[in-house]
């Protein structure tokens, strides 16, 4: 059911990643203007990523129609297959954002979505299948939903659960999301949607992500005051400053409790880029760039911690170890799965993007 007022009002809060979740949700790519070969070598990544999460934690995987059945014979059995119109697989930005109170209840709330921009810089039309995918999941959770009054995409904010909230500027103020909004007003809705007492603005997403710098590419919230960050030591590639552009701005902030942040570094894989045989796989589009030589947003910050496990995308046999070991330092309490995942980069994004996690229903919240 769809309900009045706002999650803040009824005493409802946005749960951190590393809260314990009940299940996790993906959607099943086929668009042949996104993904090479009619999408065949992405179900395959799709697959194996569902696969390992589904080891650990229960998997639901919505497929549009023409894809039901072939969505159902290549994932296992135990993973639950729901038919679904979609217009894309991007579950993290489609899907519905969980929110949570004191007393062990959940209610999803249904952001607005305009497949990254609308008829300013959308990525594709029509994307309305997709804007009521979160409704339709809330209802199959039999969970009672929100419906924002504003537009935003799961993969534009992380929350540490305590009250902070982490986001761009690049993105949030984008001309084609809400152009009648200002900053402040942005964050007044945020607050009453989220029950976030501080938002912590970085300025720019990662380099060439076309989400407009959704936060989850450049940065992910591990820990209260923790977070994994991004970066590069080349000062000739564009995603040097923007690294430290947002280093200063988490080391000149604090959280909603008052604490200094931490920051783990994690240098980003390659660059990497479109090959010419990946390019010519994919259909022509007018909004989507699938160039050859086009530079990819890789990101090992675009993981899914689920469950005292982190789905870590594999991207460049060099740094991929690299990374690995970072994440392992950071969390000593975690198992690091990692994931090959370049046909998931191919589409635009990674692990954390075509994943949407549903917490548990907590007894209290601990701050």
């Amino acid at each position: 059911m769809e309900l009045q007022g706002t999650p803040s009002q009824h005493g409802f809060y946005f749960p951190a990643e590393f809260a314990p979740q009940e299940q996790v949700w993906l959607a099943w790519p086929d668009r042949p203007d996104n993904w090479r070969e009619n999408a065949k070598p992405a179900q395959l990544a799709f697959v194996e990523v569902a696969k390992a999460i589904s080891q650990h934690t229960l998997v639901s995987v919505a497929a549009s129609p023409n894809q039901f059945l072939n969505a159902t014979l290549m994932l296992p059995e135990h993973i639950n297959v729901v038919e679904m119109p979609l217009n894309d697989a991007w579950m993290r930005d489609i899907g519905p954002t969980i929110v949570i109170n004191d007393a062990g209840e959940r209610r999803g709330i249904s952001w607005q979505f305009n497949a990254w921009g609308g008829d300013v810089d959308g990525l594709y039309a029509p994307w309305d299948d997709d804007d009521r995918v979160a409704a339709q999941v809330c209802e199959l959770l039999t969970l009672d939903h929100y419906r924002a009054p504003f537009v935003l995409e799961g993969g534009a904010i992380h929350t540490d659960g305590e009250g902070t909230l982490y986001t761009t500027k690049e993105c949030l103020l984008s001309a084609g999301r809400n152009p009648h909004l200002t900053q402040a007003q942005i964050e007044a809705y945020l607050a009453e949607y989220l029950s976030v007492q501080k938002i912590i603005w970085l300025p720019d997403g990662l380099f060439n992500d076309e989400t407009n710098g959704h936060v989850d590419n450049l940065l992910h919230v591990i820990a209260p005051a923790e977070v994994v960050l991004s970066w590069c030591d080349d000062p000739d590639d564009p995603q040097y400053e923007i690294s430290r552009r947002a280093l200063a701005v988490l080391e000149n902030s604090t959280d909603a409790q008052g604490r200094v942040i931490k920051v783990h570094k994690i240098l980003i894989p390659g660059p990497l880029f479109l090959s010419e045989s990946e390019a010519a796989g994919i259909d022509a589009s007018e909004g989507m760039k699938r160039e050859a030589g086009e530079r990819l947003g890789g990101s090992y910050a675009n993981f899914l911690m689920c469950n005292q496990k982190v789905f870590l995308p594999l991207l460049d046999s060099a740094r991929d170890q690299q990374a690995i070991d970072i994440l392992k330092a950071a969390l000593p309490d975690y198992e690091i799965i990692g994931i090959p995942a370049r046909e998931i980069l191919l589409g635009g994004g990674n692990i954390h993007c075509i994943t949407q996690q549903i917490p548990q229903a907590l007894a209290s919240k601990t701050c």
